[in-house]
């Protein structure tokens, strides 16, 4: 990172070490050819890369007019010619990368201090759960509460894509703050909030259905006789685990209640087994059947919602 006099900040990355080396260097040799009196004015370094892995740094000066004059302006230009079998500078880079990153405190005692708050997106369903004590996560309780609130009747809700920036900003703000109220207006558009919630889903590191049970509930999907392939369902669904069983069902309720609407937003249980399928339950590791796993996938979100009170429904209940 290079901060200059005015303030400005360039932040130069690359996985080569040796790369990073050769610029080091090379800044530092543009810094010392400064005459001393007009490198304390240094206004502005502008970095390139070229294609041919070399660097050009020009290096402007001005003085105090807003126009700087042409005695007053002086540029550097030389290019870099890394070679790799500069290796005794490498090592030393990664010597010191590896005492770095040894120092470093662990992620746990970061989150123990407080420095760094338990994640919501990209967490597992169960840890989320375990941190909220709760079976099901605040963050799509919220979600489901707003949609059912503003976004029943919106045409394809769930299908239609929010602002990517601001379902990236949610995101940010749900890791980071404990309060979230998804009736500021900065969340007035029920797409970003659709699609911060789909979001949490996919980044889950194991989806909402879990790997183990991928396959089981493809082949329950391919029984013919209907009320067999319910009920094979509805006995794998009892086996999840509670945070999977408690989420899921509260989702599914959901989208049982959008596709009720569909003569008025045009999402049918079929459209929400195309946006939810691949969302929902996707196989630990993909193979050349994506394509019929894929067919799989949105029939069982489709028969779910279909068959929601037969599936969920428990002596219980």
């Amino acid at each position: 990172q290079i901060t200059t006099v005015s303030g400005n900040e360039f932040l130069l990355q690359s996985d080569t070490d040796f790369l990073i080396l050769d610029w080091f260097h090379a800044i530092k040799n543009a810094i010392d050819r400064l005459p001393k009196e007009r490198s304390c004015t240094s206004r502005n370094l502008e970095f390139k890369l070229r294609r041919s892995s070399s660097i050009e740094l020009l290096n402007s000066l001005d003085t105090e007019s807003k126009e700087p004059k042409p005695e007053h302006r002086k540029s550097l230009i030389f290019r870099l010619n890394y070679s790799a079998s500069d290796t005794n500078d490498r090592n030393r880079v990664k010597s010191r990368l590896k005492k770095f990153i040894s120092r470093r405190p662990s992620l746990k005692t970061l989150q123990e201090k407080g420095l760094i708050k338990d994640q919501i997106f990209g967490s597992h369903l169960h840890l989320v759960c375990e941190h909220e004590k709760s079976t099901v996560p605040q963050f799509v309780r919220l979600c489901i509460k707003a949609v059912e609130k503003r976004g029943l009747d919106v045409d394809g809700i769930y299908r239609v894509s929010g602002n990517l920036a601001t379902i990236q900003k949610l995101r940010f703000v749900v890791n980071q703050e404990e309060k979230l109220n998804l009736d500021d207006s900065q969340w007035e558009d029920i797409h970003v909030v659709t699609g911060a919630l789909k979001m949490f889903f996919r980044e889950l590191p194991e989806p909402l259905f879990p790997y183990c049970f991928f396959e089981q509930f493809v082949e329950a999907i391919k029984i013919q006789d209907n009320a067999t392939r319910i009920k094979s369902i509805r006995n794998l669904v009892k086996k999840l685990p509670r945070p999977n069983y408690d989420t899921m069902k509260i989702l599914f309720e959901h989208l049982k209640k959008i596709a009720a609407k569909e003569s008025v937003n045009l999402m049918s249980t079929q459209s929400l087994g195309i946006v939810f399928g691949p969302t929902l339950l996707r196989p630990e590791k993909e193979t050349g059947n994506m394509a019929v796993h894929m067919l799989y996938q949105n029939q069982i979100v489709e028969l779910m919602l279909s068959e929601y009170s037969k599936i969920f429904s428990s002596e219980e209940d």
